[in-house]
């Protein structure tokens, strides 16, 4: 999906064998846990991203999430100093465990955002894109959800796939977030995408628009791309994939 008016500004068609670093950082929040557990298990080339959760996969941070496994690529980092509250996406006990470098390699500030992607069906697991505020103010912790499917809510007919905004710490933003039930089968490959403006923002599924959000972070954002799973009695193979065709942002003209 693109309107007339845009012009590309990051893409990533996953064709090398080796993950660009210049456009990803293949760990989930590292600032809130240790460097062994954040990393993203992944594979590229040949024109997709395999995010992977492996069977014999850590859990990203046994004291503040469980059991919780992530395979999660994002477009930049901020944290504070180590023992300090300060990074993105904390929790209420959330101290920073690993100092960091503070990166910013792709972070828009409005503009459109396109993800091809097919998810697993796996009832214990969740894929999603998703954009954050990149932090260095806390008010500046806005979220931008694209897509969010759980393998549970995928099936032959239909997929239910969540969509919307969720302020965080950002009190001009009020939580704006549903789960659309769209007559698509997520397991096969479907455009996801959102459209960012000063006033908006507007999402659609392989060029339909579904719902808009009259509401918008106003400070730049970065990209979150990851598969989850959630710990339980009952699961499906390893690995749990997510495969993704491409990632672009466009910006105004």
């Amino acid at each position: 999906m693109r309107e007339d008016g845009y012009e590309l500004e990051f893409e990533d068609t996953f064709d090398d064998d080796e993950l660009d670093a210049r456009r990803w950082v293949a760990r989930y929040l590292p600032q809130w846990t240790t460097g062994d557990r954040s990393p993203a298990r992944y594979r590229t080339g040949g024109g997709r991203l395999r995010l992977l959760i492996e069977e014999d996969q850590p859990p990203w941070s046994p004291e503040l999430e469980g059991g919780l496994r992530v395979s999660s690529l994002q477009t930049g980092v901020f944290a504070g100093p180590v023992g300090s509250s300060v990074g993105q996406h904390g929790r209420s006990a959330a101290v920073v465990r690993e100092a960091q470098a503070n990166v910013r390699l792709y972070t828009p500030h409005y503009g459109l955002i396109e993800m091809r992607a097919k998810v697993t069906d796996d009832p214990r697991a969740m894929c999603a894109l998703w954009m954050i505020g990149y932090e260095d103010a806390p008010e500046r912790s806005a979220e931008i959800c694209v897509c969010e499917i759980f393998g549970r809510d995928v099936g032959p007919d239909s997929t239910g796939v969540g969509m919307g905004v969720h302020p965080f710490g950002d009190p001009a933003i009020t939580d704006d977030f549903t789960r659309e039930t769209l007559p698509i089968d997520a397991r096969d490959f479907h455009i996801y995408a959102a459209e960012w403006t000063p006033d908006r923002v507007s999402f659609f599924v392989d060029g339909e628009h579904i719902r808009t959000v009259r509401q918008s972070p106003a400070y730049p954002m970065q990209l979150m791309l990851n598969v989850y799973e959630f710990p339980g009695p009952e699961s499906g193979p390893y690995p749990k994939e997510f495969t993704v065709d491409h990632v672009r942002g466009y910006r105004r003209t």
